[in-house]
């Protein structure tokens, strides 16, 4: 027999962004449990809306399966005395198990008998297993967590109502001074508590209180309202699927309705009318047929469309606000110097141990200007990166940015180029913040990813210089970010930067009365970033191999690891690796690369020594790997003809020597001997 299980935990609002991912959080930790205690369903269906998280478990067996456990103890002779009774071993070792010698039983393994004992646990009634459901829920985690009242149990919000239904039945059990039972609360405004009939009705029930439990169904409801809307109006609606997915979780009830705006805010730049619209207010960008902004936006309200040409009026309202905040920075902020500006950034602390913003942005003028000549660019670029690096922070005292931070960059660019900025600056200034998150859009221009990358090292450099270095999950100023999109952007742009000779040159810069320390630590941070960026598909010892390698370009290292990884498919590769293994554990013994010709004493020195010279590994990875793969018959021959570590200190040297060469070039690649070939 099975049947279905249904728990809804009624809750105070919580915070849009933490509904969906504690719904799917209360589904998989449901699933965990019921696996655990061997409770058998076939599928967990999962429900929420801003006040309420709830799943339920379709078909779950009535009883857990028996419990059946093996277990082998000690050699026969070791369980019997020389009377054949049985020892304190023996005894000792049943007792653990909760059982007696009169369990034991003696099972022939190559020859040797061995104690086997055989435990059997019947399993329990579902009902009684699932008097856990609390602790379940207490094990829930959230970003954000509170207490209420004399309780000292932090939860995302106060808990109001707990209901467990096992198909009709009601099972009574406390969650947080909660005593569970049918009620649940319908709509806030134009529903009351409604008493859930049994698990299958539950959805039904509460409709008619005006909640729409399934995400899904509400998400297809406000699509379907801004469909019939868009034919209504002719127009075209940008449905954002973040901010889509923030809406749902903000109603339990949705209709969505179309306001209007003054047209004269169309003056304004379209970025700060949608930051207005979409991060502030939570409504739609409506557009014309040709993608023109119209004065318009799409909101969805908590509820039925009663009344709604009120609402419509009170959002106008609010959104008249913020538009009119917005025309007048737009206004005020013309008006302000940019050079004025960087001089108060000398006020603005980056950071208490590390200084001002301006002094951040003199540092970034030296990094820029280093990796600017590192890659040759031409006198009108690099006038034009320095340029940007002097000026790139100011619209952070703008207005704007002061009460719209969403929009720091998008405005500086708008206003550099309004006071007669090169376009090239401009778009730096824009592009610098790139990405804003780990998989975010990267900078398209040259001086704009220069500056990204400037910005984001002296950042990294300056918290790892005064130890505010990220630990386990611990990471309050996003350094991993910013060392993601350096690797990127790098990645991107496919520059043949040598990583670590670039932060060497970096620590060499006099950055007075700064100073940069910890290298090693950015070192091995950074190519942890590298190896995020290889991804999972590849292999650890080969990540291993890449990273040990002699190069440090971002291109190459990525190329490799995946050309790797295909070479690994075929039927050569182990034996290949092998004998590259073999030549870098050996040359690991070499006191140099120095090889003297005239002490050959047969041709397979010279056949090796030879065919490393004319190695050339400029090729791509690919074809770099064929090539040092192609010299594996090469190498065994001389293994399998010259030994190496003779006691003749002259031709051991010469011959390791000839091994390091191989070695170094080989090196350039991967480290081969870290490679797994078992």
């Amino acid at each position: 027999m099975t049947k279905n299980l249904l728990i809804e935990l009624g809750l105070e609002e919580m915070p849009a962004y933490v509904v969906t991912p504690s719904m799917k959080q209360l589904r998989d930790k449901m699933g965990q449990f019921l696996k655990e205690e061997r409770l058998s369903f076939d599928k967990i269906e999962m429900f929420s809306t801003p006040r309420r998280l709830a799943v339920r478990v379709v078909n779950l067996a009535d009883y857990q399966t028996d419990l059946v456990e093996e277990f082998k103890g000690p050699a026969k002779q070791i369980a019997l005395d020389e009377k054949g009774a049985f020892t304190k071993a023996a005894q000792g070792f049943v007792r653990g198990k909760g059982l007696t010698v009169d369990d034991i039983t003696f099972r022939d393994i190559k020859g040797t008998e061995y104690v086997y004992v055989t435990k059997k646990e019947a399993g329990k009634p579902a009902r009684e297993v699932l008097k856990a459901i609390p602790d379940l829920l207490k094990s829930l985690t959230f970003p954000v967590s509170m207490h209420w009242a004399s309780n000292r149990f932090d939860f995302i919000r106060p808990v109001h109502t707990l209901i467990v239904l096992l198909n009709d039945e009601m099972l009574e059990m406390d969650f947080l001074d909660i005593t569970s039972n049918r009620i649940s609360r319908g709509h806030r405004f134009l529903g009351k508590e409604v008493a859930i009939t049994s698990v299958d009705s539950y959805e039904d029930d509460l409709r008619k209180e005006f909640v729409i439990t399934n995400s899904v169904e509400r998400e297809s409801m406000i699509v379907e309202q801004i469909k019939t809307i868009e034919k209504e109006k002719n127009v075209v609606v940008e449905i954002d699927e973040k901010l889509l997915n923030e809406v749902l979780n903000l109603v339990e009830y949705p209709t969505a309705f179309m306001g209007s705006f003054d047209v004269k805010y169309l003056d304004i730049p379209e970025e700060v009318l949608i930051t207005s619209m979409k991060s502030h207010q939570r409504y739609f960008v409506v557009r014309d047929q040709n993608g023109q902004l119209l004065p318009h936006f799409i909101s969805v309200r908590n509820g039925n469309d009663k009344g709604l040409q009120n609402v419509v009026q009170g959002n106008e309202k609010v959104l008249l606000a913020r538009l009119e905040d917005g025309e007048f920075f737009w206004r005020e902020d013309q008006k302000l110097k940019i050079d004025d500006l960087v001089e108060k950034l000398k006020q603005v602390t980056f950071h208490e141990k590390i200084g001002s913003l301006y002094e951040h942005m003199e540092r970034v003028e030296k990094i820029a200007n280093l990796i600017g000549r590192q890659l040759h660019l031409s006198s009108d670029d690099l006038e034009n990166l320095n340029r940007a690096s002097k000026i790139y922070k100011f619209d952070l005292l703008t207005g704007m940015v002061g009460e719209f931070d969403e929009l720091q960059g998008i405005m500086g660019e708008k206003y550099a180029l309004l006071a007669g900025e090169k376009l090239d600056v401009a778009t730096a200034i824009r592009e610098h913040y790139m990405p804003i998150s780990a998989e975010g859009e990267l900078p398209d221009s040259l001086v704009g990813a220069l500056l990204a990358i400037s910005d984001k090292l002296d950042t990294l450099l300056s918290f790892f210089s005064v130890d505010l270095i990220p630990s386990g999950s611990n990471d309050p100023y996003a350094l991993r970010r910013a060392t993601q999109g350096i690797v990127r952007i790098l990645d991107k742009f496919g520059w043949s930067l040598s990583l670590e000779e670039l932060i060497t040159s970096v620590y060499q810069l006099d950055v007075t009365p700064f100073n940069y320390t910890n290298q090693s630590e950015v070192m091995s941070f950074i190519l942890a970033r590298i190896e995020k960026m290889m991804g999972s598909d590849i292999s650890k010892d080969i990540i291993e191999a890449v990273l040990s390698s002699s190069t440090s370009v971002v291109r190459t290292l990525l190329e490799t690891s995946l050309a790797i990884s295909e070479k690994a498919r075929q039927d050569d590769f182990k034996t290949s690796v092998e004998s590259l293994s073999r030549v870098f554990n050996l040359a690991d013994k070499a006191n140099s690369d120095k090889v003297d010709e005239s002490l050959f004493e047969n041709s397979f020195e010279e056949k090796l020594y030879q065919v490393t010279k004319s190695l050339d590994l400029a090729a791509d990875m690919s074809d770099n790997l064929d090539n040092l793969f192609a010299l594996s018959p090469v190498i065994d021959a001389f293994f399998d003809n010259t030994m190496v570590m003779v006691d003749n200190q002259a031709l051991k040297d010469n011959r390791l020597a000839i091994l390091a060469q191989l070695r170094n070039k080989a090196n350039q690649v991967a480290a081969f001997n870290k490679i797994n070939t078992k």
